[in-house]
This record gives C-alpha cells, structure tokens and sequence, in this order.
C-alpha cells in the first residue's frame, strides 16, 4: 500500500495527528508539509489523507492552494480522507461561535469535498480532532483517536 498523508500545521497539533495517521496507516507511508510535496508525488498512491489547522472555519492557505494545484481526476482509484485540528464548541462556550460553526464548519469537509472533486473516494466521513485552547496542545486521547480513524480508512 502507498499511502501519503499531507498536512499543514501552525502550531504543530495538526502534524502531530498526521504522524500518527501515518504510523497507523502502514508501511510505505509519507506524512510531509504541504510546501514540501511535488505533485508527482500523488501518482500511484492507494491512499492520501489531508488535514489543516481549522482557521476561520477554513483550511488554511497552503491546503487550498494544494488542493487546488491537483489536476481533475488525477485522483480517480485512489482513497481520500480529510481531517482538522479545532477547538470544541462547547470549550469556548459561545452562542456566536455555535452558530457560525453550525454555518460555516470546520476544514475537515471542505478538504474532503475538494478530494472528491478531484476524482477521489472518501474512505471515510471528514474528522476532526480537537486542541485546548488556540494553540494546544491537543486533548488528551486525540492521538489515540486519530489512530483508531486511520483503522477505519484502512478497512475501507
């Protein structure tokens, strides 16, 4: 199986949960920066996974422009899956923000959506996985979640 994982992370909650999508993932996994992938790096692959940082309900930058960058259908066969880093609603305790997030979402569905566009299969629905606080770190069993979701991918 090869498999790549593609990440963009601003205070490294986000690369913490790709690395441990890629060790859950298998042998011959890749788990780089967005700034660090070459598109040829998407051929051949059985799986590719993409996550961000949720920033103003969005993936960030880097991840669109990425997601853009891929040519359609280059992705036909392959298995997608998209997840985020984000706080929870009921952390922040804002009616505002509950709102907004009811509206506008989180990273993890657009990321899965663009996948998809682009010729992908979602193996599974969108994840999120969730950060105390703005900068982290990460709540705790949150690795251990991401890990239990990357099996899920693999028995799709």
């Amino acid at each position: 199986m090869k498999a790549l994982v593609v990440y963009d992370s601003v205070f490294g909650n986000t690369e913490q949960v790709a690395y441990a999508i890629r060790d859950s993932l298998g042998s011959d996994v890749k788990a780089l920066r967005v700034g660090d992938v070459k598109h040829e790096q998407l051929t051949d692959l059985d799986y590719l996974v993409v996550g961000s940082p949720t920033r103003a309900f969005n993936p960030t930058k880097a991840i669109t422009t990425f997601l853009k960058k891929i040519p359609g259908d280059s992705l036909k066969g392959v298995k997608v899956a998209a997840f985020d880093t984000r706080l929870a609603t009921e952390d922040v305790n804002s009616s505002v923000l509950n709102v907004l997030v009811k509206f506008f979402g989180y990273a993890a569905k657009p990321i899965g959506d663009r996948l998809q566009k682009k010729g992908g299969n979602l193996a599974v629905p969108p994840e999120g996985f969730y950060v105390e606080g703005t900068e982290g770190p990460l709540k705790d069993g949150e690795l251990e979640r991401a890990a239990t979701w990357t099996k899920q991918i693999n028995e799709s």
